[in-house]
């Protein structure tokens, strides 16, 4: 391979076919297109395939036909429907696409990964998982802009199994990807698929639990707790606004991960419970530690940088280049998950 050759890092070699336009499927359809890529897709809802085809979108609510396309064109197939769905999905993507690589943007990828093993399809997969979102849903919902300077984990578990006899066209599935993700504004963030349930337990699934129960707990206060709900009751229960299928669907498949979070985040508060009830309550330890910690979250992410420095100013994660497929590149790939670090991949005429 040539390891000297380099090309933008957001080339998609290949079109994008979408499986389910809701907030997600939808923004990822409407953000492609403006940037000039081959995207279509299916919705199963007539009504919802027929609102996004009135808007000038290539859509269609018939999975057949979609597929058959996508396997015609060789498109990179993107499952974003529920996790529930993505049974049936793998079964039929195999009886009429069966050439055709995919990705997905569930937010759960264990579970994903056992019904892709089950069918022995890891050769065609590569995992996927924008941390991008509102409470809404919905085609309605979408917005091209949802993924700009949003984190977009790319698993690589197929890579770290198979390093010594990966398969090129596999190389080549990751690499577009990657770039789909960056296209559409993203930071893409590499993981292998353990890892990254255990991380989104943390800071996606347990705040959704947080939510849920601060929502309930301020409810319980009556009209005049609710009444004075301001700010930090509002942004601290933003999320349980989502649907609640979704919340589940998140929550339940990813139950062991979640529960060594919730055990941690019990520890804590029965800690600071403990601490409340002496003569002289006291929360130091809790808000020094939690304000020093939000400190970091800040810095890492960029949020503590000032918006009109650049219209789509990127974080301050550290930042990894690679070539696929080169020696050493699954290493990089392992040393950047450890570091939580954003990757962009050099590649060209598919080599890298």
């Amino acid at each position: 391979m040539c390891h000297t050759c380099q090309v933008s890092i957001n080339e998609i070699s290949r079109p994008v076919c979408i499986l389910g336009l809701g907030l997600i499927g939808g923004s990822l359809l409407r953000a492609l297109i403006d940037e000039g890529v081959i995207a279509y897709g299916f919705n199963r809802s007539p009504s919802a395939a027929r609102a996004a085809a009135k808007e000038g979108y290539d859509v269609s609510d018939n999975l057949i036909e979609t597929l058959t396309r996508a396997e015609a064109d060789n498109a990179l197939i993107v499952l974003a429907t529920p996790m529930p769905a993505i049974d049936s999905l793998l079964e039929t993507i195999n009886e009429h696409a069966p050439s055709c690589g995919f990705t997905d943007v569930v937010s759960v990828k264990g579970e994903v990964y056992d019904l892709v093993r089950a069918r022995n399809m890891q050769a065609r997969y590569v995992g996927g998982h924008p941390m991008a979102g509102t409470a809404n849903s919905g085609w309605e919902a979408s917005n091209p802009e949802l993924f700009r300077r949003a984190v977009w984990v790319v698993t690589f578990d197929h890579a770290a199994d198979k390093e010594d006899e990966l398969e090129e066209d596999w190389i080549s599935l990751w690499v577009d990807v990657v770039h789909m993700a960056t296209k559409v504004g993203a930071e893409v963030i590499p993981a292998r698929i353990q890892q990254h349930d255990a991380a989104v337990a943390r800071v996606s699934h347990l705040p959704h639990i947080f939510a849920e129960t601060l929502a309930i707990i301020g409810d319980n206060g009556g009209a005049l707790a609710l009444s004075l709900a301001a700010g930090s009751f509002r942004d601290a229960t933003r999320v349980a606004g989502s649907a609640p299928s979704l919340v589940r669907a998140m929550c339940e498949t990813n139950s062991v991960a979640l529960l060594d979070a919730l055990d941690e985040a019990l520890s804590l508060l029965n800690d600071a419970r403990a601490n409340l009830i002496q003569t002289h309550p006291s929360l130091e330890e809790l808000v020094d530690n939690g304000y020093r910690s939000r400190i970091r979250f800040e810095a890492r992410s960029g949020l503590n940088v000032e918006q009109s420095v650049s219209p789509t100013p990127v974080s301050n994660r550290p930042v990894f280049r690679l070539h696929p497929g080169a020696d050493g590149w699954v290493r990089q790939l392992i040393q950047a998950e450890s570091l939580g670090a954003r990757i962009e991949v050099l590649w060209e005429n598919g080599k890298g």
